[in-house]
């Protein structure tokens, strides 16, 4: 299994860096992890896009699924078109939220050339074994866990501190945990984690590999990986637009 980061900006896409965007392969199959603005062109340069498999979106806000109307314009309008139907994994209620991107001209788009399919507790997506818990991000979000042949991941999306997620993360290769922010006195706790908040929770379930994401640009990565280095024994790594890890 082999992670690709398209794009790991926080909150808004940065300087040569596309919002929430991953890529998961396996087996030939291809799964994208959240498609933020910017993602879709960033995929250009890891893949053709015609070769995704499937997308999971973690939750709707813009900064996670936004590019999902770019790939719906590409598959339908580009020389190509149209694409092969692809499930994309998403809320409830994304078929109605993605369509209300287009207002006020939503009669512009009537059909996606996806399939949208409501997250279950558990669910199988190619070759993957995909498990989701609710995250804490005020709205419905999800914290994803990933896994085929042996090798998982855990995908944080947007979340507070939760236990659910350190249990979620136990007997995994690597936690892409969201660190969007900074240490400080009096932070929400249902709405994003620190770089030590994420440190302790890979610390707490054992996992060897913590990979850092969706600091925003007016943050120094640097400053998170300092906060997070003290509080897990395993590696500390920052996530970069590029960057391919094998979990193999």
């Amino acid at each position: 299994m082999e992670l690709t980061v398209i794009g790991c900006s926080g909150s808004t896409s940065g300087p040569g860096n596309p919002a929430s965007c991953y890529l998961v392969t396996h087996n030939d199959f291809r799964l994208l992890l959240d498609l933020g603005p910017g993602g879709f062109g960033g995929l250009w340069g890891a893949i053709d896009p015609r070769r995704v498999d499937a997308i999971a979106l973690s939750h709707l806000h813009p900064d996670h699924c936004l590019d999902l109307c770019a790939f719906n314009v590409a598959a339908t309008f580009s020389p190509t078109a149209p694409w092969p139907a692809i499930p994309v994994y998403a809320p409830a209620n994304a078929p109605e939220r993605m369509t209300r991107a287009y207002e006020p001209f939503p009669d512009e788009v009537t059909d996606w050339w996806c399939t949208f399919e409501t997250w279950q507790p558990s669910q199988r997506i190619g070759p993957f074994t995909v498990t989701t818990i609710a995250a804490r991000h005020g709205c419905e979000a999800y914290s994803i866990r990933v896994e085929a042949d042996g090798s998982a991941l855990v995908y944080t999306g947007d979340t507070g501190p939760n236990p659910a997620l350190i249990e979620l993360a136990r007997g995994t290769d690597l936690l892409l945990a969201e660190a969007a922010f900074l240490a400080a006195d009096d932070l929400p706790l249902d709405v994003h984690l620190t770089g030590r908040w994420a440190a302790e929770h890979a610390a707490a379930a054992g996992v060897p590999r913590l990979l850092l994401s969706h600091i925003p640009p007016w943050h120094d990565p640097q400053q998170v990986f300092a906060e997070a280095r003290p509080h897990v024994d395993g590696d500390v790594l920052l996530a970069e637009p590029g960057m391919v890890i094998s979990l193999d």
